[in-house]
């Protein structure tokens, strides 16, 4: 398989790990009907690949060897434990299907890095899903920064203080909270906000973090604090906790510059909730319907990130975000367990 668009029918995917976040995929192919199809899923657990089959009428496979010999799918969607990831894209390039990873794309910086080699040397994409950029409340802040509407940036908050209990979360799968399979609340749950860090604000210069693990018996962190210079010279922070009773109360980002104040909060970036900037735009007038309800933290902005895997794949449109976009905010979460588990400040890039 090449990178040659296709056009002539629709693009065929297959996923593999029917677990908690393989809804949100099923859903944005069957909104991208027209365009996409999926035609493949695999699990290793017989329950979860028989409740897929039903929900989507795709062939399953009981492991993921067997359905790359079989499967004319085009892009292989990885929904696995994340420190599986990396040798599940390997093995889907070397047979020539494009990849697309959920995040974090991986659990080691080297196994990064080999995702990204083994789908360049293969000649096929890889994919990586920040579905958050998506959200319209971001986009908005997107542009906002962009646009320079901030003038100098002076300093950036981010937030995200989350439930996730023992008995209901972690227990539910022995991979949870490990450091081989998964990592902790930065590496998981926050590894969005993470991932805002570098796409909003820009380059990191330096970190140094702090974890504990206080309450859930995890392997990992389940609450963590960030402290963040960046080169443009901002100041900023991330914090984070799975330990919020008793649910979920906040995914918020604040930025204070010399020309503007943003605030977009909500449980999960889903509101704006100040917006104030020296001028006044047209785009200013959208912000109220920018804010939307949700009862999620993954909001909406699957569907949205596949209409953009769909139309690179008909040659229409370039990635948002591929392999080495995927692998800044790996870099950022590494550099954040470095300095946890090492008690220094660690400077990026990783590698010279």
């Amino acid at each position: 398989m090449s990178n040659t668009p296709i056009t002539n029918r629709k693009i065929r995917f297959a996923l593999v790990g029917c677990g908690r976040i393989a809804k949100n995929h099923f859903d944005s192919i069957r909104q991208h009907a027209d365009h996409a199809e999926l035609v493949d899923v695999c699990d290793i657990d017989p329950a979860a690949l028989q409740n897929a089959i039903t929900a989507t009428g795709a062939v399953g496979h009981a492991s993921l060897s067997a359905m790359l010999e079989k499967t004319t799918a085009d892009c292989v969607i990885l929904t696995t434990p994340s420190g599986i990831h990396p040798q599940q894209a390997v093995d889907v390039a070397r047979a020539g299907r494009h990849v697309l990873s959920e995040k974090p794309m991986a659990t080691k910086w080297e196994d990064g890095l080999k995702m990204v080699r083994a789908c360049e040397e293969a000649g096929v994409r890889l994919f990586v899903v920040k579905q958050n950029r998506k959200n319209a409340t971001l986009q908005l802040l997107k542009q906002a920064v962009s646009q320079k509407r901030f003038g100098q940036i002076y300093m950036v908050t981010l937030n995200v203080f989350w439930q996730r209990p023992q008995a209901g979360y972690y227990d539910q799968a022995k991979w949870r909270g490990t450091w081989e399979l998964d990592g902790g609340a930065f590496m998981n749950q926050a590894s969005h906000y993470v991932d805002l860090l570098e796409w909003l604000i820009g380059p990191i210069d330096s970190l140094h973090a702090y974890t504990a693990t206080l309450a859930r018996d995890i392997e990992a962190e389940d609450s963590g604090v960030l402290s963040v210079r960046w080169r443009n010279g901002a100041l900023g922070s991330l914090n984070c906790t799975m330990l919020t009773y008793p649910k979920n109360l906040e995914g918020s980002i604040t930025i204070l510059g010399e020309k503007g104040t943003v605030r977009v909060g909500g449980v999960a970036v889903n509101e704006i909730q100040e917006w104030q900037f020296a001028d006044s735009r047209p785009e200013d007038e959208q912000i109220k319907a920018a804010s939307y309800a949700t009862t999620s933290v993954y909001g909406f902005g699957h569907p949205l990130y596949y209409d953009n895997v769909i139309r690179t794949m008909r040659g229409e449109a370039e990635p948002d975000v591929d392999g080495r976009e995927g692998l800044k905010s790996l870099e950022v979460l590494i550099a954040a367990y470095r300095s946890a588990r090492d008690g220094v400040r660690v400077g990026l890039p990783l590698e010279l």
